[in-house]
């Protein structure tokens, strides 16, 4: 079975939100009206919010790989759609993002919920 390496995927989303910040701010400023560049903006601050998360959660992999692929595919659906609604303006683009909103909620609530399964590898003495 393929072991997914969620530190490596959280790595990935923080450097191209990075990128996708730089690019936002030093060429996309000019071009996207107010509204789509605070549009751009929310989408790479949710990617990097998760991006961190996921690194977090990857070092813990057996215990959390689902809420560290419901936080993958929820970013991939969110902060992605975002973006390209924001240079777009393509409605159906728009339509994806509550998608991934609710795929991120659900990670979150997941994570909740696992914080109260028990895990004799974290016993404190």
């Amino acid at each position: 079975m393929y072991k997914v390496n969620w530190i490596f995927i959280g790595a990935f989303f923080g450097f191209i939100s990075v990128a996708f910040g730089a690019f936002g701010s030093h060429l996309l400023k000019g071009i996207l009206s107010p509204e789509n560049f605070e549009i751009w903006d929310t989408g790479v601050k949710y990617q990097m919010f998760h991006a961190v998360v996921i690194i977090v959660l990857g070092y813990r992999k057996e215990k959390y790989s689902l809420s560290c692929f419901l936080f993958t595919i929820g970013v991939l659906l969110f902060s992605f759609s975002l973006y390209l609604y924001s240079y777009t303006n393509l409605k159906a683009f728009a339509m994806i993002t509550p998608l991934g909103g609710l795929l991120l909620l659900s990670g979150w609530l997941i994570l909740m919920v696992q914080s109260f399964v028990k895990n004799d590898h974290c016993k404190v003495n």
